[in-house]
């Protein structure tokens, strides 16, 4: 996804052997759990060129042809990230909130072509990768962790992989014809949460 030729000629054999892309999901993501003192430019780089390099990359070689047919949906997977700081994820931060602006500008710059760009920003998701976030610990007590994320959500939840569905679906829909450069946050409510009053 970083290879801007690579890119261009899967999008054009794509073209040529299925169709025009319509809709368009820049999922591909990686994060360095780094303190940023710690942290070398190159390992930076590389964040940057996954998570925010990419999606121009693939964006620029679609949105071509979503004008010539007047029609396409271009889905950014941001990130709470995206409006949060948090210690260890300077990269990662750095470029999905490059990434939300740049959801803003593509909405902004080719919505008169009937395309629409917008984000969705997970919260925390159960997944195999955060299991072991969740595993109880020996005296039955909530890993810290998952203790942390349950206080910070209204839903007192992890979410589910499942809960990101119907906001994909909504975004790649022509029901969200006039949603555009907008983040959908699916994150059980803790960007709308300052956390509960101490005891």
């Amino acid at each position: 996804m970083t290879n801007e030729e690579a890119v261009n000629a899967l999008v054009a054999q794509i073209e040529k052997e299925v169709g025009v892309i319509d809709i368009l999901v820049n999922n591909a993501g990686i994060i360095k759990r780094i303190p940023m003192t710690e942290m070398s430019a190159a390992e930076f780089r590389q964040v940057i060129d996954v998570d925010l390099n990419a999606p121009f990359i693939v964006s620029k070689a679609v949105i071509p042809s979503m004008i010539k047919k007047g029609h396409g949906k271009i889905i950014n997977i941001c990130s709470m990230m995206s409006e949060l700081g948090r210690e260890t994820v300077s990269a990662y931060a750095a470029a999905k909130g490059g990434l939300k602006m740049l959801t803003r500008n593509i909405a902004s710059e080719y919505g008169e072509f009937n395309i629409q760009c917008n984000g969705i920003g997970p919260g925390y998701i159960a997944t195999p990768q955060t299991a072991p976030l969740r595993e109880r610990q020996a005296d039955g007590s909530r890993h810290p962790f998952d203790a942390f994320i349950i206080a910070k959500t209204p839903a007192a939840r992890w979410g589910n992989p499942e809960d990101l569905a119907g906001p994909a679906v909504f975004l790649a829909s022509d029901a969200s014809n006039f949603v555009n450069g907008h983040v959908l946050y699916v994150d059980g409510g803790i960007l709308a949460y300052i956390g509960k009053q101490p005891k």
